[in-house]
């Protein structure tokens, strides 16, 4: 096969895992607003006490799964991804019982880890234009958490909640057969061990160094609180279209396709990142997206009809936005041999308070409704924006974050 196109399906395959990845963990998010409060008689919050082991699974399994790819082989653990994901969706379809489904959806946690600290690892090291690839990948990552909603309404209405986990779960693991007869010379091949780094032997003076720190806390302190209004949106936008779009035709596919217009739109701000994160430097772009997110989410509260749907598609479009600057600015600090398990570090954090973000959900929601979560929302926007200005302007690089193909 021709470098050039294999270059070009490896990246489109990295590109459909992170798809596939968050496709998988908001599966439930439909299924449990619009199907299980029926079939199996629980209340919606009481439902979401299920989904959160899946997501502590999700953040923390992220650390071990970037030490193995560091260790083993990145390739073979985007592999272990694709087919392990799709066997765990197909056997969580045939849950029966509220703990039947946690364990389920823990496993699918589990082999979902895998992707951020493992394939964003291999997009920034191998390919130039990091804050344009970055971006591309993420709105593919975006497009799967828009397509739950649209996929899962679609087989609620057309055979039923399991198979909206049976289908996917099939996919992917045509697609890790795929991958892994595409990437098997790197899969096999030895990984070298013991390169001396000329970054490692470089003296850092005391300003880089408090430097360095300072941006790491911003980094997962920025992490922390944007996995929580990330979650907090992408998984209750539907029930909020459910009790918020009376005036349209509400049936599962109809809340489904809104639900992905909105994020589809929203993921666009990825784009509109990438394309100026390597030109105005992530400072600025993280300002502006931060600032439209304390905006919008305060003025949500009390919208109704198309007036909640425009509010919501400007605060996806900044809330998706925002998502790939940590990873460029990890991109750029960390030496390429750790990078897999500093992202791992950065998805523990991340998916740790995005699995944290279902009981604020369910506690919020149960006590005072919606409108309480969107100002519970401005208000984690603001700390964001207050994080950000301290970034410094111009920030040091790891030796090798320029990519090198």
């Amino acid at each position: 096969m021709d470098s050039a196109l294999r270059e070009r399906l490896h990246f489109l395959l990295l590109n459909v895992g992170h798809f596939l990845d968050h496709l998988f963990m908001l599966i439930f998010a439909t299924v449990a607003a619009l199907t299980l409060t029926r079939e199996w008689g629980l209340g919606y919050a009481d439902l979401l006490t299920y989904a959160t082991p899946g997501f502590f699974a999700f953040g923390v399994f992220a650390l071990p799964a970037g030490w193995l790819a560091d260790r083993w082989s990145r390739d073979g653990m985007m592999s272990v991804f694709f087919i392990g994901i799709g066997l765990a969706a197909i056997a969580t379809a045939f849950a029966r019982t509220p703990f039947e489904m946690a364990v389920g959806l823990f496993v699918v946690g589990v082999l979902a880890a895998i992707y951020h600290p493992v394939g964003l690892a291999i997009v920034v090291q191998k390919w130039k234009n990091t804050g344009m690839r970055i971006a591309v990948n993420g709105v593919w990552g975006n497009l799967g958490v828009a397509s739950a909603a649209l996929v899962t309404g679609y087989f609620i209405d057309h055979g039923g909640w399991r198979t909206a986990f049976v289908v996917p779960g099939i996919v992917s693991i045509l697609i890790g057969i795929a991958y892994t007869a595409l990437m098997w010379p790197e899969i096999v091949a030895p990984r070298p061990r013991g390169r001396a780094k000329a970054a490692a032997a470089t003296v850092q003076s005391a300003e880089i160094k408090a430097l360095l720190f300072r941006v790491s806390l911003i980094v997962f302190l920025t992490t922390a609180v944007s996995s929580i209004v990330f979650q907090s949106t992408t998984f209750a936008l539907p029930k909020v279209f459910d009790e918020r779009l009376g005036g349209l035709a509400m049936s599962a596919t109809t809340i489904g396709q809104l639900a992905f217009v909105v994020f589809a739109v929203g993921s666009i701000g990825q784009l509109i990142v990438g394309h100026y994160l390597d030109r105005l430097g992530p400072r600025t772009v993280f300002i502006a997206a931060a600032a439209l997110q304390v905006a919008f989410f305060a003025a949500m509260p009390g919208l109704v009809n198309w007036a909640a749907v425009a509010c919501a598609l400007v605060f996806m479009l900044a809330a998706f936005g925002q998502i790939p600057i940590n990873d460029y600015l990890i991109g750029r600090l960390a030496d390429g041999e750790y990078r897999a398990r500093v992202y791992g570090v950065r998805y523990v954090v991340s998916f740790s308070a995005l699995a944290a973000s279902l009981p604020l959900i369910s506690f919020v929601y149960k006590s005072w409704g919606f409108d309480a979560l969107f100002r519970v929302l401005a208000v984690s926007a603001a700390v964001i924006l207050a994080a950000v200005v301290m970034l410094p302007r111009k920030l040091p690089a790891a030796a090798d974050a320029t990519a090198t193909a």
